[in-house]
């Protein structure tokens, strides 16, 4: 049930005139953005189907929460409140832009959608109208958006609803602050202003959203400290690592376009140790898959898939001895990967589009290496970095031997610093609650 809340108060003028403009724009754009999903489509089929929840065309249903979780990765960070709100007996409306967002919620919330408590649509693109539509079908009592991008007809059209739409795990980087500033000091408000509140990662990122005028915000922390390492491949992790011997083992987790021929030079350059360790390269998306495969065998290193040398339980079913690397071409099975290695580098550091999630190695007790562009994961990458648990590779040519060196490194104190990170879902979880005792 929508209900009445105070980010439903008129936007100033220059706001309106300019969202005004923002809406003609996307009226003009939308051919080519349909174009858009069926060229996508062309590598992941999933970009094709269901383009009528783009529009915000979904058959009626109710629900107590939405949760919008753009893609895989913020579908990972929601799944600890997902799971608690779900056992606090409440229907639920899940929305992703992206298909791998999609397929993970259909993997993980399989039993709850059967059931019907739970739905799972795409999101539509960014236009009033179309977000008037899917909050008057879905009715939900309250929202929270794990995304780092402020879309401004979601936000608009939820305070036209009345919908508490709360920004959560929220983060407004160093780097995109100013320009999240000037378009407060240009227009009068943000999209953040137009939100009922904020549940910032940190300290810092809450004292930005102040400064934009946010309603409401509070510190509530990073829910992905919450998510507990599935046992399951905890040990088949510790299994494939027995068995190894004495070979050490690199991980290269979420590794994105661009940054792949510094990791291959690092391979080649770690595949020349005695005795031979063993790299494990996972790929950030999977349409890379087969690419990242040609590569690695064409720089001359001995190459398996995990999909051909692993059976479904992660019992291993071909020898690995004269392998330099394992591709992880796999989805869901990260601390499986991780648990195997010895050090972890974490991708997306060595473009600019920034580092990628470096919770999961911690949680896990693993030195982690990054690239330079850290600006993703400014919380925790700075307090992980000032706890001396996570290495800044600022030289790429240097990663190699960087990650020799950071063998044997503390996992205590690696653990520690993520025990102290513990609980932002449950403070969310509470608020929610708050939420609901309120407007009911």
């Amino acid at each position: 049930m929508i209900s009445t809340h105070p980010n439903a108060k008129a936007a100033p003028l220059r706001y309106r005139l300019a969202m005004a403009l923002y809406q003609a724009a996307w009226v003009v754009a939308l051919p080519l953005v349909w174009r858009y999903f069926l060229r996508r489509a062309a590598g992941d089929p999933g970009y094709g189907d269901h383009l009528d929840e783009r529009k915000g065309i979904l058959p009626a249903t109710s629900a107590d929460v939405w949760i919008h979780a753009v893609s895989l990765g913020e579908f990972r960070s929601a799944l600890p409140v997902i799971e608690g709100l779900l056992a606090n007996g409440l229907r639920l409306v899940i929305t992703h832009a992206t298909p791998a967002g999609r397929r993970a919620s259909h993997v993980a919330l399989g039993e709850p959608i059967a059931r019907g408590q739970v739905i799972v649509c795409y999101a539509p693109v960014d236009r009033v109208r179309y977000w008037e539509r899917f909050f008057a079908t879905t009715k939900p009592a309250v929202g929270l958006v794990f995304e780092m991008e402020f879309w401004p007809a979601m936000t608009e059209a939820a305070a036209r609803a009345g919908l508490p739409l709360w920004f959560v795990n929220a983060q407004i980087p160093e780097k995109s602050f100013p320009r999240a500033h000037l378009v407060f000091r240009l227009l009068g408000a943000h999209p953040v202003s137009r939100s009922a509140g904020v549940l910032a990662k940190s300290t810092r990122m809450a004292d930005r959203f102040r400064a934009l005028s946010a309603p409401v915000v509070d510190v509530a922390g990073e829910t992905r400290f919450d998510i507990a390492p599935p046992q399951n491949h905890v040990a088949a992790g510790a299994r494939l690592k027995a068995s190894l011997g004495q070979r050490s083992v690199y991980a290269f987790a979420s590794v994105v376009e661009g940054e792949e021929q510094t990791y291959l030079e690092a391979c080649k350059t770690l595949a020349k140790a005695d005795p031979k360790p063993l790299i494990i390269w996972v790929p950030r998306a999977p349409e890379v898959f087969d690419r990242t495969a040609q590569d690695i065998e064409k720089a001359g290193l001995r190459l398996k898939r995990r999909t051909r040398v692993l059976d479904k339980g992660l019992g291993v079913t071909a020898s690995l001895d004269d392998t330099d690397v394992l591709l992880g071409d796999s989805f869901g099975e990260m601390f499986f990967y991780l648990t195997v290695a010895d050090v972890v580098s974490v991708g997306g550091g060595f473009v600019e589009k920034g580092a990628h999630n470096v919770i999961e190695p911690l949680a896990l007790g693993k030195p982690v290496i990054v690239g330079p562009h850290i600006w993703t994961i400014e919380f925790p990458g700075r307090e992980a970095r000032d706890a001396g648990v996570l290495t800044v590779c600022e030289n790429p040519d240097t990663l190699a031997e960087m990650l020799e060196d950071a063998r044997g490194g503390s996992a205590m104190a690696a653990q520690d610093f993520h025990k102290a990170n513990l609980g932002a879902s449950n403070r969310i979880l509470e608020h929610v609650e708050r939420e609901m005792e309120r407007n009911a």
